[in-house]
């Protein structure tokens, strides 16, 4: 399948709400495929359609056991996902995004989440998240609502071009390593 352009902010597509997916639709299988290819030469861990320039509500994600207490969570699809709290506890992280290109800034998040969708077999599945998995479904969640992480930054102080983060931090005799999404680890 062929990797797909990615929209940047400022495209109409992703400031848009994306409509629900029809599960009968014969296209979603190739458009899956293409946003894994697309998410793989990306080196992203997460890729919404509306990324790649289709306005509906399906999600591809994994994520590395790495960033998850050893747990890697596979390349999960999700066609019209909802999510739902659990609690009232946000934390505020590090983020990247694939349509952000070059920078990273702090944003809240829920610390943990319920989380439901279908499958391109109709079947249903619930799911709970905390931590970076919450962060990474609710990232990729509000990419089908017209948001990117920006919106959602409470200081816009610390969004920066991690580069530029990087080569601060080194005349400071200090070390920031960006991990391949271009999040600053903590």
């Amino acid at each position: 399948m062929p990797v797909l352009p990615i929209s940047r902010m400022g495209a109409q597509v992703l400031r848009d709400r994306a409509v629900e997916v029809d599960l009968a639709d014969p296209t979603l299988p190739a458009l899956l495929s293409s946003m894994v290819e697309t998410m793989d030469a990306a080196h992203g861990i997460g890729l919404a359609a509306p990324q790649v320039g289709v306005g509906k509500r399906v999600v591809i994600f994994f994520v590395p056991g790495a960033r998850n207490d050893g747990v890697d969570i596979p390349v999960t699809a999700m066609l019209n996902p909802v999510i739902e709290p659990l609690g009232s506890e946000q934390a505020e992280d590090w983020e990247a995004c694939l349509s952000v290109p070059g920078l990273t800034g702090r944003v809240p998040r829920w610390t943990a989440i319920r989380y439901t969708f279908q499958d391109l077999n109709g079947q249903t599945h619930v799911r709970e998240a905390q931590g970076f998995h919450a962060r990474v479904v609710q990232h990729e969640f509000d990419h089908l609502d017209g948001m990117l992480y920006p919106m959602r930054m409470t200081n816009m102080a610390s969004l920066a071009f991690g580069d530029v983060l990087q080569a601060e931090a080194k005349a400071r005799g200090q070390v920031i390593e960006l991990d391949e999404e271009g999040i600053v680890p903590e």
